[in-house]
This record gives C-alpha cells, structure tokens and sequence, in this order.
C-alpha cells in the first residue's frame, strides 16, 4: 500500500471520528435548524384562541402562560441548536431540567409538540371541552405527521422527553406566585389605599381591583417586580395651573376631537379580554406572522417564543409593581370630577369600559416596550411588517416600518382611548425596552 494511500485512509479515519464525536451530544440526531416552525406556529396559535376563550385570562394571566410555554418550547429543542445555551441556571430559581438521553438519537419536532401539548394542558386546564379536544387533535396530527419522519424508538423517546420536560417547566412555574391566576384576577382580601390622586373602582362596573399582587410575583430574568420601575407620575394636583392638570386635560380634548385615524388605532390595539388573545396575545400573533412569512425553521421559532415570552411575562409582572407602587387616579375619574362630569371614554369597543387597576403606567405601553426590544434584537431595527391580527374580526392590516414605531403606535393608542395619561404611555415604552434588554442579556448564544 502507498504512502499516498495510507495518508488518505488516515485523513478519513480521522474525519469521520469527529464526526461521530460532534454528533454524540445527541446522538446524531438532525439538529432543530433542520425542520420547518410550523409545528410551534401551531401551537402558539391554538394558545391565542385559548387566552380569548378561556375564562379568566386577563393580560397579565395571559402573559405568563405565553412565557411558560416559550421556555418549554426552547429546552425541548436545546440539545439540538448547538450555538445556543439552555436557560437552566440563568432564570430565576431554574436549577435543573430533564436531559435527553446521551448517544441517542432525538426527533426535535416530536420532542417540541409533546412538550407543547404537555404544557397547554397544564395551564388551560379549565378550558372549554372544544378546546381540551383540539389540544389532543393539534397533538395527534403532528404525532401522526411525524411517525414516519423518523424510526418508533426514536419517535417515542423524543416524545416521552418532551413530555418530562413540560412537566418540570409545570412544576417550576407552580412556585412563581401567579399559579391558578386565572381563578383570582379579583381578590376580595385587597382594599385599596384611600386618598387624593389614588385610584377608584371606575364605572360602568366598577370591578374590584385586577390582580393586585402580580407585581410581587417571581420574574424569569428581573431580580423582583421593582427592576426598571419607572420614576413616579406627575404629582397630583386638581390646580387648572398644574401639570397634572394639563395632562388630564390632553386625554379629555383627545378624546372630544379623535380623528377616524386615531379611532382606528385605538380599536386595532384596544385587545380587549374575552373578545382577543389580549395585549400580550397581539404581540405573539405579530411573531407567529414573521415566522410564517419567513418560513422560519424550529430553532429561530424556539429562540423567538421563548425571549418574547419571557419578556412578556416579566414586563406584566413589572409593570404591575409599579401600577400598585403607584395607584394613581384614572383619567376617567379625575376628569369626571374635575372637569367635565358627562366626559365618558370614546365609543369605539363594546362595553365602553376602563381597566379595573390603577393608571400608571400603561400595561400597553410596558408590554409593547418589551417586545419591540426582543423582536428587534432578533430581526433588526428596520425590520418592515404588516399586522394582520385582527382580520378575523375585519380590522384592517397596519403596516410599520420598524418595532418601534409599533410600540409607539400601541402605546399613543391608549391615549386615543381615553385610558392614559401621556406620561404612563411614554414612561411605560421606556420600562418595557429596560425589561426586554435584561431578556436580550441572557447568554442566548455560545
């Protein structure tokens, strides 16, 4: 045999050791960057209609589900995006999750639709019986489209894993404080300071106050609900000369003189409960679109639900504090007294109604804050699109030329509603973008 000869076999050997080393991490499986989103599209999407249909979430309950299964998505899939960390050890109280098996081979998309199914049941357990069962069909057709992708063994231990790892995600999220939120949005323990420029129940219903203690939840990322709280509103005053004065002033003559634009924008991002997926729910739906435009593979899916779920969930969980640090006066309520006591919010949604929280700052405005911050880190600072979110109800599309200038949309929305003071939709952008960097500041990436 040639010397030739012996240095190519030797260069061969060589090559396909490491090879075979590279890929026993997980077993040679196909790594997630090699199959299509759309089975998390789907899922994300069937939780849309649960949040819109399931009695009891309200935007910040909303939220935290849509966290929770975006970081189950993610570690379902970690072991095979090899340029990404798992968050094990970098949310808080996160220690430890499931590992897959060494040297065996995984199915990543089995592995995410089990953990997916897993995890929808586990937090829309009161669900209507129409929607518990499309959660098992949206489950079965993927089980079934997937059986031949790949051999049974490796079939059933992708599936059994991402089933594992659902319930561990379930049982950290049980110690969070928000677990079984959807059953007390309204806490009849809770009675609400009293005082000058504090908030009241506002009419037509005058609702208790909403989830007063979300804000003392447990972040993903933030070190307690009072990281990047916002520096207090305007003082209150009821002096025609003062700045909160003038500032009330702005909503009631907002309000009184709204363009058909402006009507148009505070409908499109009003994201009512019960009638939409709600705020949080719209910022979902405007990734779910991205990722379908873009025909965007399973890692990119997973990475995306996980930082703008995350970030989501925190960002309710902040804005909250701070609403309840602060419980400032609603401009329905101040302007009412002090102005014009036949002023009423605008006409544009039915029932005609405000919050049942305090005002400042804007749960609109916190949540768009954070998600233009992920979703821009993640596709660019000109990234252009088009929201179709609500066509289903006939809202027409709005276009914008960035995240931002969504963000700021959704937040001047609630001004056009009559909902906010303009220092709670300002302030409320700058608290989310600060709560969506501490999200981008995780080690994502190796």
């Amino acid at each position: 045999m040639s010397p030739k000869r012996i240095t190519f076999l030797s260069i061969l050997i060589l090559l396909i050791g490491l090879l075979v080393n590279c890929q026993a991490v997980n077993g040679r499986s196909a790594p997630a960057a090699d199959f299509s989103a759309e089975v998390a599209n789907d899922w994300f999407s069937l939780q849309l209609k649960l949040i819109q249909e399931t009695a009891g979430f309200t935007p910040p309950v909303a939220s935290r589900a849509l966290g929770y299964s975006g970081l189950t998505l993610y570690e379902a899939v970690i072991h095979g995006m090899p340029d990404h960390n798992s968050l094990v050890g970098q949310l808080n109280d996160l220690s430890q999750l499931p590992q897959p098996e060494t040297n065996r081979r995984y199915h990543w998309p089995s592995a995410a639709n089990a953990a997916l199914a897993t995890i929808t049941r586990a937090l829309y357990p009161t669900a209507t019986d129409t929607n518990l069962a499309a959660i098992d069909a949206l489950e079965g057709r993927y089980a079934a489209q997937f059986a031949s992708e790949s051999d049974a063994a490796t079939i059933e231990r992708s599936t059994a894993y991402g089933t594992a790892l659902a319930q561990a995600v379930f049982e950290y999220s049980e110690t969070d404080g928000g677990h079984e939120g959807y059953a007390r949005n309204f806490p009849d323990v809770y009675e609400p300071p009293v005082g000058d420029g504090m908030w009241v129940a506002t009419a037509p219903d005058f609702q208790r106050a909403l989830q007063p203690y979300w804000g003392d939840n447990r972040p993903f990322v933030l070190e307690s609900g009072a990281h990047c709280l916002p520096d207090p509103p305007t003082a209150f005053s009821t002096d025609p000369d003062s700045t909160f004065y003038a500032e009330s002033w702005e909503v009631y003559t907002a309000v009184q003189n709204l363009t058909p634009e402006q009507e148009m924008i505070a409908l499109f991002w009003a994201d009512d409960p019960g009638k939409t997926a709600t705020p949080p729910g719209h910022s979902i739906s405007i990734a779910n679109q991205i990722l379908r435009e873009q025909a965007a593979m399973l890692d990119v899916a997973a990475e995306t639900y996980a930082r703008l779920g995350i970030a989501l969930t925190d960002a309710f969980i902040g804005c909250w504090h701070a609403k309840y640090e602060y419980d400032l006066i609603r401009p329905i309520t101040y302007i009412q007294t002090y102005i014009d006591p036949t002023w009423n919010t605008p006409n544009i949604t039915d029932p005609v109604i405000t919050p049942p929280f305090p005002e400042y700052p804007s749960g609109h405005s916190t949540q768009s804050g954070a998600t233009t911050a992920v979703l821009t880190a993640l596709f660019g600072e000109d990234f252009a699109f088009t929201d179709h979110t609500h066509a289903a109800i006939g809202l027409p599309a709005r276009s914008f030329a960035s995240f931002d200038e969504a963000a700021d949309e959704a937040a001047i929305s609630r001004l056009y509603g009559g909902i906010h003071y303009r220092p709670a939709i300002e302030l409320g952008v700058v608290q989310g973008r600060c709560i969506g960097e501490q999200v981008n500041g995780l080690a994502w990436k190796k």
